[in-house]
């Protein structure tokens, strides 16, 4: 499991997303962390609460924590990249969510790369596994905003 400040703890700690905000009681509060080769990873349990039936995790939650998951790796491929100390706003442009197989409750990780980059932008992917085995596969397209988007204060 991954442990020490996780990138949102780290580079937006006043952050309110419902899905990597730090500050949200009521988010999912995921925490990515990078792993020192390119790729991101995060584990997250979910509660009973995020069940689509009985033991099975919501696909409305795993496309959550994959899209905040993927926007994280955006962000720490940029501020990497280009020597920032700061996480640039970046929102999601599109992204798509293939459920392999039903993920159960209990931990889940996920494991993002970049796939391609260029200027202000990354094109992600993003394997979840749960039980040993993969259950959703993510990928998007994620971009950094400039003043005047209503996401450029976020963090």
């Amino acid at each position: 499991m991954t442990t020490g400040r996780s990138l949102q703890e780290t580079y937006a700690p006043q952050g309110r997303c419902f899905g990597c905000g730090p500050t949200n009681d009521r988010g999912l509060r995921i925490r990515s962390f990078a792993a020192g080769d390119g790729r991101v990873v995060c584990d997250f349990t979910p509660e009973r609460y995020h069940e689509a039936f009985e033991d099975v995790l919501n696909g409305g939650i795993i496309g959550t924590v994959l899209d905040c998951h993927m926007n994280w790796t955006t962000i720490e491929h940029l501020i990497r990249t280009q020597g920032l100390d700061h996480a640039p706003p970046c929102v999601t442009a599109e992204f798509k969510v293939v459920l392999k197989r039903p993920t159960p409750m209990g931990l889940v990780h996920v494991d993002a790369h970049v796939v391609s980059a260029a200027g202000d932008r990354a094109t992600i992917e993003a394997t979840m596994t749960a039980g040993g085995k993969v259950t959703a596969l993510g990928t998007g397209t994620f971009i950094a905003v400039k003043p005047g988007h209503p996401a450029y204060h976020r963090w």
